[in-house]
């Protein structure tokens, strides 16, 4: 009797510990998300446990722990991560009306098993004082001869350049997308190399009139202690362009409850604080990134961009086209 009393009596001391946690796998590395796991801590008792990777170790590592795995939360930086989580079977639905509800039905999965937390637009920026900005207009014309040994952009091997090839898909097909990398391909300035930061600082000190970048980064740029960040981002202007029938591309950092959730209601708890009004005005303002959440506003900063219109395309597209998007590259000769 003793010994099934203090079994059972370990058992509420584990459940009693867990109820008060949750486990995050987070790709995402910003000061911003330190700041709202404690707000989100303070607000609920919820104690928050992360630990921090690249996405492709974050997924093996949730394969590997199976059913032992620790993780509630798994965050990424883009649609094409929360897919392919969802492809190994590493997430389970949410059921919840408030991130039904708040979330748009497009950046979102189909099955509610991962839903977007921000927004970021990739966009092309240019060097003020040059008339390159009156040659611009969409993705498409970026493979037009008139920008021979003008663009700088990173590496194939980069999700947002494999996200945005991805849309290129949806929109016009394998046939088309792989004409249109080639063409890119024949305008680089040089053999990709660096962060999207490394492309804008490119252009600002003259190599190249065209630079590919999600727009956060630009923000990024704007407010760092690095001098010479800030010197090249001053020099530079964004233009938002857009795909032919469509809008500007965007891309997602989203969340999703994985499979073995020892903690399932903290982690949707957790899911919709994230995608909560305080959450989403943190986001926006402390990261530069676009808010999910309708009536939430933008940075002044970001707002000082200007508008654009969002291309509609699902984010579940991007994930879907990845594969096609990865070989187009290869049959590029996109580096």
């Amino acid at each position: 009797m003793l010994k099934k009393l203090a079994l059972s009596t370990l058992v509420l001391a584990s459940s009693v510990f867990a109820s008060n946690e949750v486990n995050v796998y987070s790709v995402r590395h910003y000061d911003t998300d330190k700041k709202l796991f404690k707000m989100f801590e303070e607000k609920t008792g919820i104690k928050v446990n992360v630990v921090k990777a690249k996405g492709g170790a974050l997924i093996k590592r949730l394969k590997s722990e199976g059913k032992n795995s620790p993780a509630d939360v798994l965050i990424t930086v883009d649609a094409g991560g929360l897919y392919k989580a969802k492809s190994a079977d590493l997430l389970q639905s949410i059921d919840s009306d408030y991130l039904t509800k708040n979330v748009p039905s497009n950046l979102r999965d189909r099955d509610n098993q991962w839903f977007a937390l921000t927004k970021r637009s990739r966009v092309t920026l240019f060097k003020m004082g040059s008339d390159t900005d009156k040659q611009l207009s969409t993705y498409e014309d970026l493979a037009d001869p008139k920008f021979k040994g003008k663009i700088v952009v990173r590496s194939s091997s980069n999700v947002y350049n494999q996200s945005l090839l991805a849309a290129m898909i949806e929109h016009h097909g394998e046939e088309y997308a792989t004409k249109w990398a080639k063409g890119v391909v024949a305008n680089m300035a040089r053999t990709p190399k660096g962060n999207d930061r490394a492309q804008i600082k490119a252009v600002a000190n003259g190599i190249g009139s065209v630079a590919i970048a999600n727009t956060y980064y630009v923000g990024k740029m704007v407010n760092n202690k690095d001098v010479s960040q800030r010197d090249a981002i001053a020099k530079m202007k964004i233009f938002f362009p857009k795909f032919k029938n469509g809008g500007t591309h965007i891309n997602v950092s989203g969340a999703g409850v994985t499979k073995y959730s020892p903690n399932k209601g903290n982690a949707v708890k957790f899911i919709e604080f994230l995608a909560g009004p305080d959450a989403q005005a943190l986001f926006a303002e402390g990261n530069y990134e676009y808010p999910v959440l309708n009536g939430v506003k933008s940075s002044d900063l970001v707002s000082s961009w200007g508008t654009f219109n969002e291309d509609k395309i699902s984010m579940n597209a991007l994930g879907e086209n990845n594969s096609k998007a990865v070989k187009i590259f290869d049959i590029a000769g996109w580096k």
